[in-house]
């Protein structure tokens, strides 16, 4: 650490692009050129272990060897200077690249996949599908009537029928109009913008460490598995997609057991509503499972699974049921990305030969247990330690606190955001191991040690 964070580079970048950019949510400005695997550099100098990475973006290091090779290609090449409408004029080399790259990976189950542009827009041709196929089922065959055709362009029914997606107080799944009707995490996101009338019902809100409070936390599911059902049969015939992420990231890092996610799916099936899985954040490895939703063991598959961030290209997986009737219903001009589609390529074949799932299950049992003793060391300020792999936060007494402790370790070093209001949340690169863990615990000692002083 050369200066404080933000340095006299950062902020006078800064300054001339607050003349043509909103710059007040930036933290600083990176020399990605210099910044390598863990480590993030700055425009100062300043070298920091990364635990943010973009909002949980990255997953094999900045400016991982194998990409940067993969990147120098004649097909990376190609594909950037002439980026395809990928709907109509797709490369020849597109079906390979989905098959082999995107594909590997799809959920079982789900053989179908729908590409995009960023994790709100997956969730919004999401939302598509499951109100396209709802009525496709309502119609049996049937073409569409006049009265429909004419009644949609008025936006009126029937052609524009109302039906509703529900969501969970806490989550987030977008700043669009369809997914920030379904984001409930802060007020900022939502304030001033119309909103679809769309239901809601509890999260869980667990106790920790859970083999402590098993019977309290069980009782709390019931009450919410309860609270789904009722909301989904007052809503019966118009609700017809249920929204959930693995762990609520935003809202602050909200955990619920498999049991809760296995009660959920039995609900939704029993009422025919569409189970979507918004796996932008916890996906791609990130819990020490390819995706979060496999540690709860389902008995069938989710209808839908979301996907962006740490897999650098985004979309939805689904099955051939949730594909329209017809061609240019699901559509945009680009339809993702085929560079990104590459670069998730990469991402795979590197998370296969380095074996970053198993790294990921050992790191987050080692950064779990430091977090542990961080709470016992400091029982005043550190509580509610939670999460799978390295998808862990723990909580800090008030939001003051939270903004402190936060400033305090990018000035030592870490850069770290929190979630929630309290929350301090861990989205590290799939490489981050147990001496990465040491410097965090190390430098957090030093940051809870002045602030208990203080």
């Amino acid at each position: 650490m050369t200066t404080a964070v933000p340095g006299p580079q950062s902020k006078k970048l800064s300054g001339e692009l607050d003349k043509r950019q909103d710059t007040r949510t930036q933290h600083f400005f990176v020399d990605y050129q210099k910044s390598r695997g863990n480590y993030v550099v700055d425009a100062d100098g300043n070298v920091m272990l990364d635990i943010l990475c973009s909002i949980a973006s990255h997953s094999i290091g900045y400016n991982n060897p194998a990409l940067l090779e993969a990147a120098r290609s004649d097909e990376w090449v190609t594909s950037l200077i002439n980026r395809p409408a990928t709907g109509v004029q797709p490369s020849t080399t597109w079906p390979g690249v989905i098959e082999t790259g995107i594909m590997s990976v799809a959920p079982k189950g789900l053989n179908q996949v729908f590409t995009a542009m960023c994790g709100s827009c997956a969730n919004e041709t999401a939302y598509k599908a499951v109100f396209m196929s709802h009525m496709a089922k309502q119609r049996d065959g049937a073409a569409y009537t006049p009265e429909e055709l004419q009644s949609c362009m008025k936006n009126a029914p029937p052609g524009t029928p109302s039906l509703s997606i529900m969501s969970f107080k806490g989550g987030f799944h977008g700043r669009l109009f369809g997914s920030l009707s379904t984001t409930r995490s802060k007020a900022l996101h939502k304030i001033d913008i119309p909103a679809f009338d769309w239901p809601e019902a509890s999260f869980p809100a667990l106790k920790y460490p859970l083999e402590e409070h098993e019977v309290e936390n069980r009782a709390e599911e019931d009450k919410c598995l309860n609270e789904v059902r009722q909301v989904l049969e007052n809503h019966k015939g118009s609700c017809v997609g249920v929204v959930v992420e693995p762990i609520q990231g935003e809202g602050g890092d909200n955990y619920a057991t498999p049991y809760f996610f296995q009660q959920l799916r039995k609900i939704t099936k029993e009422l025919d509503v569409a189970l979507i899985v918004d796996e932008v954040q916890t996906g791609v490895g990130a819990t020490g499972k390819f995706w979060a939703h496999e540690h709860w063991d389902l008995d069938t598959p989710p209808d839908v699974v979301t996907f962006s961030k740490k897999m650098q290209a985004a979309g939805f997986y689904h099955s051939m049921e949730l594909r329209p009737r017809e061609g240019y219903r699901n559509f945009n001009t680009w339809l993702g990305d085929p560079i990104r589609a590459l670069q998730a390529k990469v991402i795979i074949n590197e998370i296969r030969e380095n074996k970053l799932l198993e790294n990921v299950q050992i790191t987050g049992k080692y950064l779990k247990d430091g977090l542990d003793n961080l709470r016992k060391k400091f029982p005043e300020l550190v509580s509610n330690v939670r999460g799978v792999g390295t998808f862990l936060a723990f909580d800090l007494p008030t939001p003051e606190l939270q903004d402190r402790f936060l400033s305090r370790l990018r000035q030592k070093g870490i850069e770290a955001t929190g979630s929630g209001t309290r929350s301090v949340r861990f989205r590290p690169m799939l490489i981050f191991a147990p001496k990465h863990a040491d410097q965090f615990l190390e430098k957090a000692t030093e940051v809870l040690s002045s602030v208990r002083q203080a």
